[in-house]
């Protein structure tokens, strides 16, 4: 046994130092040892080192793995058999080990030199995933660190102990870091990668802005304020939604503060953006029209509730306020609401809606079979589709004048026959669209890949490797680089005919 009574020592301090636990210290310090170990023996064999925290004196063993007696060694050096394990101790298992002490020997400056970096190597990895357990939980959420440096437009920052990296693309263009300046992100992600910074921060977020204003406004922390969405241009505008709990309660004086003062210091925090509060309502038209402040909304129509589509109606003259600089306004209220918003006059509304109901009449003449007087009738009366005609009692579309019984009743014959006839359509088409196995057999395909392409005509691999870049990347969901990745893959047998 070699007494080493400074190991104790050196294992606190670098455990103090990378606030690392004592104990993985001496486990990286035994893995080295044993490295060391084997080395000596020669790499074939197995050791292993124990050591006494209290003392630092540690032993060093030489090692066998218990295999079943059926199963070939093909190490000697390093397993035995069952059998010959219980000649020396009767109640070993397969699996576990038959150790011996062997003498501790002093290493060389070469070997000391490779334990060294062992322990460091270890050390370092044990640090790594200190740091992803400890922050993996707080991915976005709100950090404050100093800069240490600036490299190349990426910001190092230090965080408490650990150093992040907020990359040039996070940061706000009017940001001007310098060494030693205090800042604050969004933890945007944790790797566990073995090289490279862990922390990746990022100031351009919607998440920064909401955590900002928690800080500023005590009543969101109290419970008395929610704040529901934001959405940002980063460094030239935002908007944040909020709501009180209590009817009584004024969101939007209490988010600005006494002469703005806490909305300017959540500006000022974010180089000077400009923040416009509105309030929440659960209200999707009352929403979308406090969004879109500072213009005057006249009217909201939601002709899509499905996809969460709506045409607003402004006068000529909040157009350009409505719209925003470059379209800034209607975008940060598209993505504060969540609903796509279409910005028109009167006049293109009413031109819209002449076009809808041409269409629609169009259709009514076509299935229905029907004049062009019937048809208008019948959109003016708000019957828009087939499924409004055939869903109405007989008796209230008598009600309408020139509408007798007999024409009620062909009309709605014929619209019922009309959503038959469109139903087996869409039965058929979607039997035709079902995928051929030899889609599947495209290396790069997946089923949900497989499904868009039959649903748009390409059912097999022939279909697929004579389709070019420009027809895939038509298809919602199909990228140019996987429209590419899908024509090379589906291609791959006629490159290794050609090669034969």
């Amino acid at each position: 046994m070699v007494s080493s009574n400074y190991i104790p020592q050196i294992v606190q301090a670098l455990s103090d130092e990378r606030n690392l636990a004592p104990e993985v210290i001496f486990e990286a310090l035994e893995a080295a040892l044993a490295l060391a170990a084997r080395r000596k023996l020669g790499n074939e064999s197995d050791a292993r080192v124990s050591i006494d925290q209290e003392t630092g004196d540690y032993e060093t063993f030489r090692r066998w793995e218990v295999i079943e007696d059926e199963e070939e060694i093909e190490f000697p050096e390093r397993q035995i058999s069952l059998v010959e394990a219980r000649e020396k101790n009767s109640g070993i298992q397969a699996g576990e080990f038959v150790e011996i002490i062997i003498p501790s020997r002093a290493t060389d400056r070469i070997s000391a030199a490779a334990t060294r970096q062992v322990v460091m190597q270890k050390v370092r990895e044990a640090e790594r995933d200190r740091v992803y357990r400890e922050f993996a939980p707080r991915k976005g959420t709100m950090l404050s660190g100093v800069v240490r440096r600036v490299d190349r437009g990426d910001v190092i920052v230090e965080t408490e102990g650990v150093e992040a990296l907020l990359p040039r693309m996070s940061c706000i263009s009017k940001d001007g870091f310098r060494q030693g300046d205090r800042v604050r992100a969004i933890l945007r992600d944790v790797r566990s990668d073995p090289r490279g910074p862990q922390l990746i921060l990022d100031r351009t977020s919607p998440e920064l802005l909401i955590e900002l204003f928690k800080l500023e406004v005590p009543e969101t922390r109290e419970g008395l304020i929610e704040i529901r969405s934001a959405a940002r241009d980063p460094g030239l505008r935002a908007k944040i939604a909020v709501r009180a709990v209590t009817a009584q309660f004024d969101p939007i004086g209490a988010c600005v503060g006494v002469r703005g003062t806490r909305v300017q210091s959540v500006s000022k925090e974010i180089a000077g953006e400009r923040v416009d509060i509105v309030e929440w309502s659960s209200n999707a038209a009352q929403f979308v029209i406090n969004a879109l402040a500072p213009a005057v909304v006249e009217k909201v129509v939601a002709n899509q509730p499905d996809v969460k589509a709506v045409d607003v109606v402004v006068s000529e003259s909040q157009l350009s306020k409505a719209i925003g600089r470059a379209g800034q306004n209607v975008r940060l209220a598209s993505q504060l609401t969540g609903w796509e918003i279409n910005i028109m006059t009167r006049d293109e509304q009413e031109q819209k809606l002449n076009e809808e109901a041409q269409k629609i009449a169009t259709e009514f003449m076509e299935l229905l079979d029907v004049d062009e007087d019937v048809a208008t009738v019948l959109i003016q009366n708000d019957y828009t589709s087939l499924l409004d005609i055939v869903c109405v009692e007989p008796d209230v579309l008598e009600q309408i004048e020139q509408f007798d019984a007999d024409l009620v009743s062909n009309i709605q014959s014929r619209a019922a026959d009309a959503m038959l006839q469109r139903e087996f359509q869409a039965i058929k088409q979607s039997e035709e669209n079902v995928p051929d196995d030899t889609l599947y057999e495209v290396e790069a395909m997946d089923e949900t890949t497989a499904q868009i392409l039959a649903a748009n005509g390409i059912r097999t691999m022939e279909d697929l490797q004579e389709a070019d870049t420009f027809t895939l990347v038509e298809i919602p969901g199909i990228s140019e680089d996987r429209a590419k990745e899908l024509i090379m893959s589906a291609r791959a047998p006629w490159f290794e005919q050609s090669e034969q």
